[in-house]
């Protein structure tokens, strides 16, 4: 495995991480309160590209998530792909 294969690696690692100690203080409110405290907490702390990342895990089916995590991912804001977020602010590349 390659230097930057041991990051992504580590790094998808950290976020799982992260997600689940997050659903874990939340596990001990009412399963709503919990739900709409992870989306809150990830949408309020985490960047855009920590975000994409935790949905394309998501999208590859990566089932290392708390069951909290996966149901409050509905709540958690979708950051567009960073083409698309040039596009919407008028950047366009160039070839």
């Amino acid at each position: 495995m390659s230097h930057d294969e041991d990051h992504i690696a580590s790094t998808a690692e950290k976020l799982v991480r992260m997600a689940n100690q997050i659903a874990t203080f939340f596990h001990s409110k009412p399963r709503e309160e919990g739900i709409t405290g992870v989306a809150e907490h990830i949408n309020k702390f985490w960047e855009p590209r920590m975000r994409r990342q935790f949905f394309e895990m998501l999208d590859a089916g990566t089932e290392n998530f708390d069951e909290l995590v996966v149901a409050a991912s509905a709540r958690i804001k979708r950051p567009p792909m960073p083409e698309q977020a040039d596009k919407d602010l008028g950047y366009v590349r160039q070839a």
